[in-house]
């Protein structure tokens, strides 16, 4: 049966001379410790990897970790990368430090499934493995490897070797390899040159496909490669992807120009960081609190550096606690969106909490408000799966973001984003506009900006009433300022295709406005206007006015309503309708009396009846053109129009 390489890594785990790469020989024959001084020694200092085939010629790698409390940083590393784990226990010694250490960073890794061997099962005898066995089931409670299987082993005679090696291929059966989908992301854990060749870097492969001949980046160094070779377990492939230990041969770098925690990615799509947003989880037996702004070292990928807590929600973050927080780097970093990550204290070195990334490009926040926008974006993407929901929750927490910075946060083409957003569109959950820049706005923010269309456009048919409606540039400086024109004349469209306005001829204007006919406006104001005349000093009520236009309720209320805005009339106590020449005409009776003006004289004088005079009088007093004094009123020939005051021909 040929061999054929599946997309999963496995990693060993357990303390300092429990067996760990000595059982790995056992199971696939390669012997992981290259070193010299790691022969020398005995123990494992550096990452080693070795392929592994099951029966059924399936083959996955598996990536032998150190066990020493020195070389955390070197095991984090590796099982950075791993989707399963084999947890290796001496017979002889049981559960110890590095064995709890390294479970505790498992599960921050987001591990969660694997089994256990017990190793040097041959150096003691039945009685006493079966207490270990106990012991170590009881050790494994409530943690993701409970339940599991537990095989005891010997590497140096094969006791139960064939055993372990079905029970390794019944969890490999049980995990879901990852998804292909995605521009690649390799984080280096080795790195050395080949005569003739140049660089070769080696990982594991986080996300997506990568192929000979690809264009490549560095990060956080930003040099620009290409992809020559690919191997996989020492065999040239055309295509490597997300879930194989993955050897490549790079050029244009060199090797010098590279080291572990650098990550060889896809061209223009992930980018340096030195902030990150994060659920931040502090395990139980951290022993004590963390404290906003500590310092911690950050362990993610293969990266190892020195960060510091920003805690949102509260100043402590007690043990056992998760809190919405950001981590601060010294240095820059390159992160995955959901990539998880461990936290050692700064001194003394143990682990102490982990999480994963939820948003890789953050900047502290300033004020309040600031910090529960980013709680709220951590809130809603800690729950999310899809790209599309992700960029919807971005969406949401930024009200408008560029494409550019869309498919930078999702660390997606523009293209792939694009897609996503017009989905988003196509549901009503986003905008899209296709401006000089494109760009997203939220529903929110979609809706808040068509408001103000909507009052803008109110005001100017109440003040152009025979325009068509208003320029599209005049929107664009007066309401749609954040804009470019482009965008802004698509938001209109938008408005348009959903029947808030119409655009037409050069113009936009209310579905619900029609623009005034002058000419016949005219001509009904003429008529009303020398229906006022008539009347004089006796004006007519507001009903009598409309039966004599006889025109319907809404019509007369538009015709009152320009009359008015062109200073042609006027409403007294709400119900008389006073034209502006017999206003006029009163205010040059008054100027004949200035300090002597009563009720009964300007009666007499008009021919009118006290009905019509009273509230006549009030109205001006409301104008500012007369003031009460007792019983009688006083014109105020200084606040009068120049037309009042000026002398007649």
């Amino acid at each position: 049966m040929a061999n054929r390489e599946i997309s999963l890594v496995l990693g060993t785990a357990g303390h300092i001379d429990h067996g760990k790469t000595t059982l790995v020989k056992a199971i696939t024959g390669v012997d992981c410790d290259r070193l010299s001084e790691e022969k020398k020694r005995g123990i494992t200092i550096e990452l080693g990897f070795a392929p592994l085939t099951m029966e059924d010629g399936r083959v996955v790698s598996i990536v032998d970790v150190p066990g020493h409390e020195r070389f955390i940083r070197q095991m984090v590393a590796g099982a950075s990368g791993i989707d399963a784990v084999m947890l290796v226990i001496a017979a002889d010694e049981g559960v110890m430090p590095q064995t709890r250490e390294h479970l505790e960073i498992l599960k921050l890794l987001g591990v969660k499934d694997g089994i256990v061997a017990v190793t040097k099962s041959d150096i003691v005898d039945d009685e006493f493995l079966e207490l270990v066995i106990e012991d170590v089931s009881d050790f494994l409670h409530g943690t993701f490897l409970e339940g599991k299987a537990i095989v005891p082993v010997s590497s140096y005679t094969g006791k139960n070797i064939p055993l372990l090696r079905g029970e390794l291929a019944k969890l490999v059966d049980r995990i879901r390899p990852r998804p292909r989908k995605g521009p690649y992301f390799l984080p280096i854990d080795r790195v050395f040159p080949v005569a003739g060749f140049g660089a070769v870097v080696t990982g594991t492969a986080y996300r997506g496909e990568i192929s000979s001949g690809q264009e490549g980046t560095v990060l956080p160094a930003g040099k620009e490669c290409r992809i020559r070779s690919v191997q996989v377990h020492g065999t040239g492939v055309q295509t490597a992807w997300a879930g194989q230990r993955v050897a490549v041969n790079v050029a244009g770098i060199s090797s010098e120009d590279l080291s572990r925690g650098d990550v060889l990615c896809a061209r223009g799509v992930y980018a340096r960081t030195r902030c990150f947003e994060c659920e931040l989880h502090l395990v139980e037996s951290a022993g004590e609190p963390v404290q906003h702004w500590q310092r911690v070292r950050l362990h993610i990928g293969t990266s190892d550096v020195v960060a510091r807590i920003s805690l949102l929600e509260s100043p402590v973050l007690q043990p056992g606690e998760t809190a919405a927080a950001q981590v601060v780097v010294e240095e820059d970093i390159v992160c995955l969106v959901e990539q998880r990550f461990v936290l050692r204290r700064y001194s003394p070195l143990e682990t102490i909490a982990g999480g994963r990334v939820l948003f890789p490009y953050a900047v502290k926040p300033r004020g309040k408000s600031a910090r529960q926008v980013c709680i709220k974006r951590i809130m809603a993407l800690s729950s999310l799966s899809s790209q599309e929901e992700r960029l919807l929750a971005l969406i949401r927490s930024f009200a408008r973001l560029e494409l550019p910075d869309a498919a930078r946060f999702l660390q997606e083409t523009p293209a792939e984003t694009l897609r996503f957003g017009e989905r988003l569109q196509k549901n009503g959950d986003a905008v899209f506009l296709q401006g000089e820049k494109k760009l997203f706005l939220s529903r929110e923010r979609f809706s808040k900006e068509t408001l103000a269309v909507e009052e803008f456009l109110r005001s100017y048919h109440s003040s152009h009433q025979s325009r068509k409606g208003a320029p599209p540039d005049q929107i664009a400086l007066q309401v749609l300022k954040d804009l470019d024109p482009r965008a802004s004349k698509a938001f209109l469209e938008v408005l348009a295709e959903n029947g808030t306005v119409v655009m037409d001829e050069g113009t936009v204007r209310m579905t619900d406005f029609t623009p005034r006919d002058d000419k016949a406006f005219e001509k009904k104001s003429q008529a009303l206007l020398d229906f006022c005349r008539k009347r004089d000093f006796q004006p007519p009520l507001l009903s009598e006015a409309m039966d004599a236009t006889g025109l319907d309720e809404k019509a007369f209320s538009l015709l009152i309503k320009g009359m008015r805005e062109a200073g042609l009339v006027s409403i007294v106590s709400d119900e008389f309708l006073f034209s502006s020449e017999i206003e006029e005409k009163l205010l040059k009776i008054l100027l004949q009396e200035k300090d002597d003006i009563t009720i009964a004289k300007v009666r007499d004088i008009t021919g009118s009846s006290r009905k019509f005079i009273l509230p006549l009088l009030e109205y001006l007093d409301a104008r500012g053109y007369t003031r009460r004094a007792g019983d009688r009123r006083v014109l105020l020939a200084s606040k009068l129009p120049p037309s009042i005051t000026a002398p007649q021909p």
